[in-house]
């Protein structure tokens, strides 16, 4: 039963991607060695073997006509977004265009800023399009865009909206895909489709071959990849002179002695990270059974001394059930007139403006800012090798993809670093999510336990996680079965590509009625 099972999902996966092989095209992307120099010259370090690989595996595909759907897993700080760089100026070569979809503003913006710095002096056009791009400013460059004067535009779900049209979309690029739904993704998938052929060519929907990069696959794509609808290219090992982070595990009675770690760290002449749940303690997302603490509504921060030694009731009072979730604001008071006195604190996230935003990082990059207290805004594509701190407040109300991301902010320089985790597990599987983070910092088995915590979704539906739609077979334990059920499905396919023949009917109908409505979603990665 369990096999029939298997079976039977696993035929929808390649009954599907037979058909979007069969029925869609992607433009061919040209490659030689004098493009391969030209884009290699850019770049001003030599890549490793492993990145070297994955281009190899890309090029490979980029150059076919049939669209790439490929997941690009590279642990944190592993160099995914030199691989991305290069596919997308494989498309410019061609004289297509490309797109990079960031899940927030912050990150979009560092790419930008990355990605104009490593091309100045070139040809190449590159855009930013986020939300508060607006009026005017954004009429012309949307029509830039539509008229294919911009080589590679890189923004924030802003991309996704209606107003915004490809000239020639080749390579879609989608970073962090752990922060986009799945119709996201699916949207920026027919975002770049166009009808192409010929007198001798019949007419074929054209799409952009799309790359999704992770360093925490979530359990969507674990499943759809071990159901071997997408094609993997793995980034594995960090660049020279990476250490590990050590992770620890607090309770929020550890308050004091928590941020004293952190003290010590600063005046050994480093930096930390603290990242809280909300901006303020009523933000959406507050939800607590209890009235929010009053003080951390105030804002008022009790300061330290011998003959108070200040019980805070925000983190780990014994005579509180449930406390409010500390807040960037009420937390920076806290700090700032306690355990980090004297120190240059900063508030950071998804509110300040951009420029502001920019300022901040700056001086945080440059060492005028200690410590920064900040919301996830800070999840990705911050780099700053000074940085050797990451503290999480509440650390259980995160998922193990956003503390394996948070966590890979601090380790990117030569000195030891931390995470230290601050949180209450009342539930088995939050209580397992942080124990993972302290056995490994492998992206893979953290992603095989989050598989395990959590399900793997419906391969076929826009669910990310979850209860999984198998009744008998269980994806983990059964991995044989699934190995068997793929093949078997793989070869099938290949015969009767449609399940078209008068003795597969009953079968066609009953993979349909199983998965028919959501048959669609089965090939967004």
């Amino acid at each position: 039963l369990a096999y029939d099972e298997l079976l039977l999902m696993q035929l929808g996966v390649f009954l599907k991607r037979a058909h979007l092989r069969g029925s869609l095209q992607a433009p061919a992307l040209t490659h030689s060695p004098e493009i391969d120099n030209r884009i290699r010259a850019r770049f001003p370090f030599a890549l490793t073997d492993a990145q070297n690989r994955v281009i190899a595996e890309l090029t490979a595909d980029l150059t076919k006509a049939v669209p790439t759907n490929r997941l690009i897993q590279g642990d944190v700080g592993s160099g995914k977004t030199v691989v991305a760089l290069y596919a997308m100026l494989l498309a410019v070569a061609s004289n297509h265009q490309a797109a990079l979809m960031a899940p927030t503003e912050l990150l979009a913006e560092q790419h930008y800023a990355s990605i104009t710095k490593a091309l100045a002096g070139s040809k190449v056009r590159v855009a930013l399009l986020t939300g508060s791009l607006v009026g005017a400013d954004r009429e012309v460059l949307l029509d830039q865009l539509a008229r294919g004067e911009i080589d590679i535009i890189i923004g924030t779900h802003a991309l996704l909206t209606e107003t915004v049209a490809f000239h020639s979309l080749a390579v879609a690029i989608i970073d962090e895909q752990h922060r986009f739904g799945v119709h996201q993704r699916a949207t920026l998938r027919v975002k770049g489709a166009a009808v192409v052929g010929s007198i001798t060519q019949p007419a074929a929907l054209s799409t952009p071959h799309v790359l999704v990069m992770t360093a925490t696959p979530i359990p969507r794509t674990m499943g759809i990849t071990l159901f071997g609808d997408l094609d993997i290219s793995t980034i594995d090992g960090l660049p020279p002179g990476r250490t590990p982070v050590e992770t620890r595990v607090v309770t929020p009675a550890d308050f004091a002695e928590t941020y004293a770690f952190v003290r010590a760290r600063l005046d050994a002449g480093e930096q930390a990270f603290v990242v809280v749940p909300t901006i303020e303690g009523n933000d959406e997302g507050s939800i607590l059974p209890t009235p929010p603490n009053p003080r951390l509504q105030s804002g008022d921060a009790h300061t330290h001394d011998a003959q108070n030694p200040a019980p805070t009731p925000t983190h780990g009072s014994e005579n509180q059930v449930t406390t409010a979730l500390a807040s960037v604001r009420s937390l920076l008071k806290e700090l700032d007139a306690g355990p980090l006195a004297g120190k240059h604190l900063a508030a950071l996230h998804g509110r300040l403006k951009r420029q502001t935003r920019e300022q901040i990082m700056e001086r945080f990059r440059a060492g005028r800012i200690d410590c920064l207290v900040a919301t996830t805004v800070i999840e990705v594509g911050v780099d700053v090798p000074n940085a050797t701190v990451m503290v999480v407040e509440h650390a259980d109300r995160f998922g193990l993809a956003q503390l394996h991301q948070l966590r890979g902010r601090v380790g990117r320089g030569n000195a030891q670093s931390y995470c230290i985790l601050i949180g209450e597990p009342s539930t088995p599987d939050a209580i397992e999510r942080l124990s993972v983070l302290t056995q490994t910092g492998d992206g893979f088995v953290i992603a095989e336990k989050d598989l395990e915590i959590r399900g793997p979704g419906e391969v076929f539906g826009s669910r990310q996680s979850g209860a999984s739609p198998l009744k008998v077979a269980d994806l983990m334990a059964d991995r044989e079965l699934l190995a068997m059920a793929r093949r078997d499905a793989r070869a099938w396919i290949e015969q009767s590509p449609a399940l078209a023949k008068p003795e597969e009917q009953t079968l066609r109908r009953r993979l349909f009625k199983a998965y028919g409505e959501t048959l669609g979603l089965g090939d967004v990665g």
